[in-house]
C-alpha cells in the first residue's frame, strides 16, 4: 500500500474507502468488502450516520487495529469546546475504538476555533493521531493555523477533473498539509465517466475512466477516498498503481478544469445556512 507522511510523521494510505451516501444498512457489508479488497483506510463522519456500521466491519475483519487507518468528522452543530469533546466520545463509542487516526472539522462554519482547540487537547492526550479539516479555503486554513498550536495535518477538499483546486494544492504543499480529495468522481456530475478526454487516456492504458481520475489525483500528490457499493468497482478503483500518466496526459487532464464546483457553491448563502444550521442529533 502506497502511503504519504503527514506533517507530524504519521503515515496515511494514499487511497482509502469513503462511505458518504452509503445507507447504514449497507455500510457494514461495503466496508467489509473494501477491507477484503485491500483498502486500509476508511473515511466516515458523524453526519453520515454510519459510524457504528464502520466500526462493526473493522472489528469483524480480523485485521489488527493498527493496520486500519480510520477517519471520522465533527459536525458543525458540535463546534463549541465541550460539545466537541462530547461528540468525539460519541463517535468513539459508535466506532468502538480506543483511538482515532484522523479527526476532521467537517465544515468551516460556526465556532470552529473552539472545536479546534478541543481537538488539539484530544490530540495531545493521544486519543487522536492526527487532526485536520474539511472544505476549508486557504484563507481560513491559514488563519486557523496562525492562531493555534497544532497545524492541521490534512485538508479534505472537493477535488476532481472539473474542479482541480490547483491554487489550494500549491498552498497546501507549501505549508506541508496533505491534500485529500472528497468527491474525486465529481459525484458523477457532467457525465464524468464518459468524458472524451478521460476516456481516450483510459483506452490508451487499458484502464477505466475512474482509474485514470484516481491515478491523476495520486500523481498530483492528492489522497483519494473513492466510494462504491459494488465489490468489483472497489477492486477497480484500488488498482491504480500499475500505470502512470505521462506529461502530455497530465496536461490534457488539466484542460478539464472549470474552476468551480458542479456539486454545490459554498459561497451560496442558502447553502451555507442549510449546512450551518443542520442538526444531526
Amino acid at each position: 500500500m502506497k502511503e504519504v507522511r503527514l506533517n507530524n510523521g504519521v503515515m496515511m494510505p494514499a487511497i482509502g474507502f469513503g462511505v458518504f451516501q452509503i445507507a447504514p444498512e449497507d455500510t457494514e457489508r461495503c466496508v467489509s468488502d473494501a477491507l477484503e479488497t485491500g483498502y486500509r483506510m476508511i473515511d466516515t463522519a458523524a453526519a453520515y450516520f454510519n459510524e457504528e456500521q464502520v466500526g462493526n466491519a473493522i472489528r469483524h475483519s480480523g485485521l489488527r487495529r493498527e493496520d486500519v487507518f480510520v477517519t471520522t468528522k465533527l459536525w458543525v452543530q458540535d463546534h463549541e469546546y465541550d460539545d466537541t469533546l462530547r461528540a468525539f466520545d460519541l463517535s468513539m463509542k459508535k466506532l468502538r475504538l480506543d483511538y482515532l487516526d484522523l479527526y476532521l472539522i467537517h465544515k468551516p462554519y460556526g465556532n470552529y476555533y473552539a472545536a479546534w482547540r478541543a481537538m488539539e487537547r484530544l490530540y495531545k492526550e493521544g486519543r487522536i493521531r492526527a487532526i485536520g479539516v474539511t472544505s476549508f479555503s486557504s484563507e481560513r486554513m491559514q488563519d486557523l493555523f496562525l492562531h493555534n498550536e497544532v497545524k492541521p495535518a490534512v485538508n479534505q477538499l472537493e477535488t476532481h477533473p472539473f474542479f482541480q483546486q490547483r491554487e489550494a494544492n500549491a498552498f497546501l504543499c507549501r505549508e506541508g498539509i496533505q491534500h485529500e480529495a472528497w468527491a474525486p468522481f465529481a459525484e458523477g456530475q457532467r457525465d464524468i465517466f464518459n468524458n472524451p478526454t478521460i476516456k481516450a487516456i483510459a483506452d490508451r492504458h487499458g484502464k477505466t475512466s475512474g482509474q485514470v481520475i484516481l491515478r491523476w489525483l495520486n500523481q498530483r500528490g492528492v489522497v483519494v477516498i473513492p466510494k462504491s457499493v459494488r465489490k468489483e468497482r472497489m477492486a477497480e478503483n484500488f488498482t491504480i498503481f500499475d500505470f502512470m500518466l505521462d506529461d502530455d496526459e497530465m496536461k490534457r487532464m488539466a484542460t478539464l478544469d472549470t474552476g468551480r464546483s458542479p456539486i454545490y457553491d459554498d459561497m451560496d448563502l442558502p447553502t451555507v445556512r442549510a449546512i450551518g444550521t443542520m442538526k444531526i442529533h
